[in-house]
């Protein structure tokens, strides 16, 4: 991973020093609240519903078992001993004191992480695909890419105060894990069609909340070396004429609708004209540098079998569900990747403790070469485990409540917060999350399901990216009560989707059973085992589901 240099840590000190004065300045009452919003939010630092809420960057989803460590020590010192990982790959604590925050952001410094860009009208987190470097499926590494883009846009003076916020995804494999067409700016990896030469194909306008679009490619394949100028060729125009005269209109993707995709296209390729050949090309030295930094660890050489995994394997029908469900296969032989799931029954999806955050950092030095790896559907990663580590890491994995079998399937449920924390929220999300979780916590009916994917937002914003789920779940509020509406058909994929909704919404003692309903057409009447839920929705359209959830 990416190793900070002098000017990195000293500009992180001064970072935290600034901050520090304003916050005493807040405090004192020197700074109003809305002085100090501007400042707070360039740090992280949103007030939500209850108490402040701090958002920390893990760019691209990379942590160390050291960062990892420091992440477990905040979340005990000064949260409520956990911590919330995010769809964005980053981590939230919900229980800071603005006192104890500029301390927070000291701890973090000192092990290359902070909280800068993580809210505001800024570029925030570049986003990727948690397998980064080590799938089968991989054209290229886009973690240098990433890295770049974070190097680019933090501090960026023209693009630190855009009409919106502004998210960016990379994706270096045939499957999109980083989910790139709801980004701002989607980048995926790409073979030329008419050489050897890889390159982007570029989406821009995708996003969610009150008005969900998907990105449209303007540009089918970008040299390499053309990346930051064309980015930047992108936010110039946004910048330029991006709306900031109504906030529900501000996003790129309103700007390209209402523009035109061929219009857009053409502004964006004129300003790339004019700044293209200036020092923001990448050369050959640019990216050696920054490859270097991820480098192919020294694997071992090993077997792709081991003859106590297998026998484990035949005689422990657990082990054997857990292995089926949570492991993928890894680019080096004797290596297997391992996703640790934070869906279970007893903590609201995405929350880790401090106790397993410590014990993860140290399993990620024991069996996974230092490294954890944060994902798009809030679980974790150990990206190189050997093959004969398995059955021992299950163990481990099992006392500490992180090896349920069920990654990418129904109870691995995407979900915000809601109205538990979240002050822009009109519903509860986390209880719907988990009384789902208790009614389909079965794991002969979960794989019997297969492929399928539950997501639930506590409000139009969408954090939980109900939209792109095959089954969403948007709580709103109507009347004073929290209702539930469904939406069915979306992906976050390379077949990506915006789901619609199916009918009127449902009350909160209503919703399970109504998302039992649509499973159960599923199952009645997909063509095979085979046939995956998005699959068989496609083919069979919204009006058996209707039928059976409206009578």
């Amino acid at each position: 991973m990416y190793q900070y240099s002098e000017q990195d840590h000293q500009l992180l000190l001064e970072r935290v020093s600034q901050f520090r004065g304003q916050v005493a300045r807040r405090l004192k009452g020197e700074l109003s609240e809305e002085e100090f919003k501007h400042q707070r939010l360039r740090n992280g630092l949103y007030l939500q519903l209850h108490a402040y809420m701090l958002r920390v960057a893990i760019p691209y989803g990379l942590l160390s078992s050291e960062q990892m460590r420091t992440l477990a020590h905040i979340a005990r010192k000064y949260d409520k001993g956990y911590g919330h990982f995010s769809t964005r790959q980053n981590i939230q604590y919900n229980w800071p004191k603005l006192e104890d925050v500029p301390d927070i952001l000291d701890d973090l410094a000192k092990v290359e992480m902070h909280a800068i860009q993580t809210s505001g009208n800024c570029i925030r987190n570049t986003t990727s695909d948690p397998l980064a470097g080590v799938a089968r499926d991989e054209i290229e590494d886009p973690r240098p890419y990433c890295e770049l883009i974070r190097q680019w846009s933090t501090f960026h003076p023209e693009f630190n105060f855009l009409p919106r916020k502004f998210k960016i995804a990379v994706s270096g494999a045939t499957q999109d894990r980083a989910a790139v067409a709801v980004h701002d700016i989607g980048l995926r990896l790409v073979k030329s069609k008419t050489s050897d030469e890889i390159g982007f194909e570029v989406y821009v306008g995708g996003g969610l909340g009150r008005t969900p679009m998907l990105g449209k490619v303007i540009r089918a394949f970008l040299p390499k070396q053309d990346m930051l100028t064309y980015l930047e060729a992108i936010l110039r125009v946004y910048n330029m004429l991006g709306r900031r005269d109504n906030i529900y209109k501000a996003r790129i993707k309103i700007l390209v609708h209402e523009t035109g995709e061929e219009k857009f296209r053409e502004l964006v390729e004129a300003e790339w004209e004019k700044i293209k050949a200036g020092g923001l090309y990448l050369k050959e030295e640019d990216f050696n540098w920054v490859k270097g930094f991820f480098n192919d660890p020294e694997y071992d050489i090993l077997p792709d079998q081991d003859a106590d995994f297998e026998n484990l394997m035949l005689s422990n029908a657990d082990f054997a569900r857990w292995v089926d469900k949570n492991i993928e296969l890894h680019k080096q032989s004797g290596y297997r990747i391992v996703y640790l799931s934070l869906k279970t029954a007893h903590q609201p999806p995405g929350d880790v403790t401090a106790d397993q955050m410590d014990a993860i950092a140290d399993l990620a030095d024991k069996y996974s070469l230092g490294h954890i790896r944060t994902t798009h559907r809030q679980n974790l990663v150990l990206s190189d485990v050997q093959l004969k580590d398995l059955p021992v890491l299950w163990e481990e994995l099992k006392a500490l409540d992180l090896a349920t079998p069920n990654y990418n399937h129904v109870t691995d449920i995407i979900s915000c917060p809601g109205l538990d924390y979240c002050a822009l929220a009109t519903a509860r999300s986390i209880p719907i999350s988990q009384a789902i979780t208790a009614r389909f916590d079965d794991y002969d009916f979960i794989n019997d399901l297969g492929d399928v994917s539950i997501n639930i937002s506590g409000c139009i914003n969408a954090c939980g990216h109900h939209h792109v789920a095959n089954i969403g779940i948007l709580g709103v509020n109507k009347k004073g009560t929290e209702v539930y509406q469904l939406t069915l058909g979306g992906s976050a994929r390379e077949d990506a989707a915006i789901g619609k909704i199916i009918g009127p919404a449902f009350e909160a003692d209503e919703i399970v059973d109504a998302v039992s309903k649509v499973l159960s057409v599923y199952l009645e009447n997909r063509e095979d085992p085979e046939e995956t839920f998005l699959t068989a929705y496609r083919r069979l359209g919204p009006a058996l589901f209707k039928e059976r959830l409206y009578g």
